[in-house]
């Protein structure tokens, strides 16, 4: 096999995307799919769901809250009758959380990123490690941090501390797994284009009394290369982290971020 070959992924990987029906998440299950890839995602959100199918009827879908163990199930109910297994599973799924000082957050907007960031890559992986421990397809578990798992992110609290509890996470999971041959790696993004960040940057700019023009300077300024990431961008290094050329690669905290200097 040569080296160019080994750099895409096996054709014919059976692959779970969480939150996989829009911007990162539908980009992953989109190139998982050209590579001949059978793609299952979940998301919470119906009408995206419908989007995707009209693009890409051939990839399977569930409707699922991500936090909550029930319905984590029922995307593996769904996954057995599709796949009839697990090579891959990107755990994906995640909220912004709100934005502001830590003395004015409320309780529940703190319970509600912990449950979607953090409980969910539990609920998921618990799951899923029995279905990739049977796997003889080079088995990949990637997290999706955030560059907000390597800096600290004042006014996001809640986003950073899941952030980094989800490396956490997968460098432990990596020394768990490795004897059994299932990697574990996490993405970082960083400032990704796309209406998610566009809101990020309208609350932040909110918070600092500033314009959005403004704040989405302050973001750049911040960026060795000055440009954002796209969500093509994170979907490449998923590919990556999931062929064979990868085969060495785990418990790995990779940023996708233009180099973020800091938050």
């Amino acid at each position: 096999m040569s080296i160019l070959d080994s750099l895409r992924p096996l054709p014919g990987l059976r692959v779970l995307v969480t939150a996989g029906a829009s911007g990162i998440g539908a980009a992953i299950a989109l190139a998982f799919r050209e590579t001949g890839a059978r793609v299952h995602v979940c998301d919470i959100d119906r009408a995206a769901l419908d989007r995707l199918n009209r693009q890409a009827p051939e990839i399977g879908s569930s409707m699922a809250d991500a936090s909550l163990p029930d319905d984590v199930d029922l995307v593996f109910d769904d996954v057995q009758g599709t796949l009839g297994g697990l090579d891959v599973l990107v755990n994906n799924v995640g909220v912004a959380g709100p934005t502001g000082a830590i003395q004015d957050l409320r309780r529940g907007d703190w319970e509600r990123t912990v449950a979607v960031n953090l409980n969910s890559q539990f609920y998921f992986a618990q799951r899923a490690v029995p279905l990739l421990r049977q796997s003889t397809q080079n088995p990949s578990l990637i997290a999706m941090s955030s560059v907000a798992g390597r800096l600290g992110y004042p006014l996001r609290t809640p986003y950073a501390a899941t952030k980094w509890a989800v490396v956490g996470l997968m460098k432990s999971l990596a020394i768990e797994l490795g004897p059994h041959g299932v990697r574990v790696n996490a993405i970082l993004p960083g400032t990704v284009e796309g209406e998610r960040m566009d809101g990020v940057i309208g609350a932040r700019a909110a918070e600092q009394g500033v314009s959005a023009q403004a704040m989405r300077a302050q973001y750049l300024d911040k960026i060795s290369l000055r440009r954002m990431v796209t969500p093509a961008d994170v979907a490449a290094m998923a590919l990556f982290l999931s062929s064979r050329a990868a085969r060495n690669i785990t418990g790995q905290a990779i940023s996708v971020d233009g180099n973020m200097e800091y938050l």
